[in-house]
C-alpha cells in the first residue's frame, strides 16, 4: 500500500468511533498524512458499512469516508482486547472514541486508564450530549442534536415545518471542530511545550450551536427569537434564489452596498438606487418581498446562460443550484481537482470527493478508498506491537480480533 506524506504525517491516531461525527474528524486528518487505525468489532465492524447505496455489497458511505484509513478489528468487551488497546494507546498521538459516556471507563479504557500508559495521548470525545450535563447519558444522534441546536427551529419557509438537512450535518460539524480541536491539543503538547495530553468533550449539538453567532445576543438583548424565513437572510438583502426564465435556480447574494451597487447596475436596473425603499439594507430589509419581485420579474425573463453572463463579469455574485450531475462536469471543479478518480480493488475506477483544503506545500492526497474489515491486522499489530503470525493466529482463534 502506498503511504504519504503531509502536514501531519508521524501522528498516529486510534480512531474507535463509528458511523459518521469521529470519523469525519479522521477522515480529515488521513487525508493530510495522519496514519489513522480505525479499530473495529470483529463481527460486523463499523456501522457505517451498512449505510447504502452499495456496489457489489460494499457501502460507498464506507469506501469514501473511510479512505486513507487502516482497519483493524479488536473486541473491546474482552479482556485481552482491552489489554491490546492500551498497547496500542501507548504508542499513538490521538484518540478519537464516540460510545456513550462511561462505556470505556467500563472497560478500563477510560482517558485516566489510559494516560497511564500514554500520558501525551489526546482523546477526543463524541457524544450526543457531551460527557457533562444532564442529558449526557442520553442517546443522541446527530438529528437529534440537529433539532436542539437552534439551527433546524430557523430553516424552512415560515408556512412550512422546519427543514432537516440531506446530510448528517451535525456529525460532519461536530468531526470538522473535533479535528480542529484535536490540532490544538496536539500544538499545545508539542510546539507550546505542554508536554501531557488531554481530553476534549465534543458534543454532536454544540457546534452547530456555535454556528448559530448573535443568535443568543439578539434573543437576549432584543428579545427576538429567529423564526423560519425561507431562502431571505434575516439580516441582510438581498438574498435568495430566484427561477429563471429556462426554469433553473439561480442563488444571489448582494448583501453590501457596494454589491447592491454592482448588481443593479449589471442588470441594468439602475431606477432601484433612487427609489427610496431600497436605498440602504435597513430599507431593502423593510421591502424585502416587493425587492425579491423587482429581481425575480428580471431574472425570470432570461435564461440562466444570459443571467451568469450579464452579471459576472460586472462583479456580481450570483451562482447557479448545481446537483451532482452538474458538479462532475464543471470545469472549476475539475481544475481545482475536487473530484479524483482512484483505483479500488472492490470498486474499480471510481470518482470521490476531493482533498479540501488545498496546501501549497504539503497537500493531501487520497492513497486508498475504504479498507476491508481487518484487512491490515498484520500490518498494525505487526509493526506497531511486533506481533508474529502465530500471535494473530491464536488472537482471531480466541475472537479477540
Amino acid at each position: 500500500m502506498m503511504e504519504h506524506s503531509g502536514p501531519l504525517n508521524g501522528v498516529k491516531v486510534l480512531d474507535l468511533s463509528t458511523i459518521v461525527a469521529g470519523g469525519t474528524a479522521t477522515s480529515l486528518m488521513a487525508d493530510f498524512g495522519a496514519e489513522v487505525i480505525k479499530v473495529e468489532r470483529p463481527t460486523g465492524g463499523d456501522p457505517l458499512r451498512n449505510w447504502g447505496p452499495f456496489v457489489d455489497g460494499v457501502s460507498l458511505w464506507w469506501k469514501v469516508h473511510s479512505r486513507n484509513k487502516k482497519s483493524v478489528t479488536l473486541d473491546l468487551r474482552l479482556p485481552q482486547g482491552q489489554n491490546i488497546l492500551k498497547e496500542l494507546a501507548a504508542q499513538a498521538d490521538l484518540m478519537v472514541e464516540g460510545f456513550r459516556p462511561d462505556t470505556l471507563e467500563g472497560w478500563g479504557l477510560g482517558p485516566d486508564d489510559l494516560f497511564r500508559v500514554n500520558s501525551r495521548l489526546v482523546v477526543v470525545r463524541f457524544s450526543g450530549f457531551g460527557q457533562t450535563g444532564p442529558y449526557r447519558d442520553r442517546a443522541g444522534f446527530g438529528t437529534i442534536a440537529e433539532c436542539m441546536s437552534g439551527m433546524i427551529g430557523m430553516t424552512g419557509f415560515p408556512d412550512t415545518p422546519p427543514v432537516l438537512p440531506p446530510v448528517p450535518m451535525a456529525d460532519e460539524v461536530a468531526g470538522t471542530f473535533g479535528a480542529l480541536s484535536a490540532m490544538m491539543a496536539l500544538y499545545h503538547r508539542d510546539a507550546l511545550g505542554g508536554k501531557s495530553g488531554q481530553v476534549i468533550d465534543m458534543s454532536l449539538f454544540e457546534p452547530l450551536f456555535r454556528l448559530c453567532i448573535p443568535h443568543v445576543t439578539i434573543y437576549d438583548l432584543l428579545n427576538i427569537v429567529r423564526e423560519r424565513v425561507g431562502n431571505d437572510f434575516p439580516d441582510a438583502a438581498p438574498r435568495n434564489l430566484y427561477k429563471t426564465g429556462d426554469g433553473h435556480w439561480l442563488g444571489l447574494s448582494a448583501t453590501s452596498q457596494s454589491t447592491w451597487e454592482v448588481l443593479v447596475k449589471a442588470m441594468g436596473l439602475t431606477e432601484l438606487l433612487a427609489d427610496p425603499r431600497f436605498k440602504d439594507n435597513a430599507s431593502r430589509m423593510a421591502h424585502r418581498q416587493e425587492l425579491n419581485r423587482e429581481l425575480q420579474e428580471w431574472i425570470g425573463a432570461r435564461p440562466l446562460e444570459t443571467v451568469m453572463e450579464t452579471i459576472v463579469p460586472a462583479g456580481g455574485v450570483v451562482g447557479p443550484v448545481y446537483d451532482m450531475a452538474q458538479i462532475v462536469e464543471d470545469p472549476h471543479y475539475q481544475a481545482r481537482e475536487d473530484i479524483l478518480e482512484i483505483d479500488d480493488p472492490e470498486l474499480g475506477r471510481t470518482r470521490m470527493v476531493g482533498v479540501v483544503p488545498k496546501f501549497s506545500e504539503t497537500p493531501g492526497r487520497v492513497s486508498h478508498a475504504g479498507p476491508r474489515l481487518g484487512e491490515h491486522n498484520i500490518q498494525v499489530y505487526g509493526s506497531w506491537l511486533g506481533y508474529d503470525e502465530e500471535k494473530l493466529r491464536s488472537l482471531s482463534e480466541e475472537k479477540v480480533i
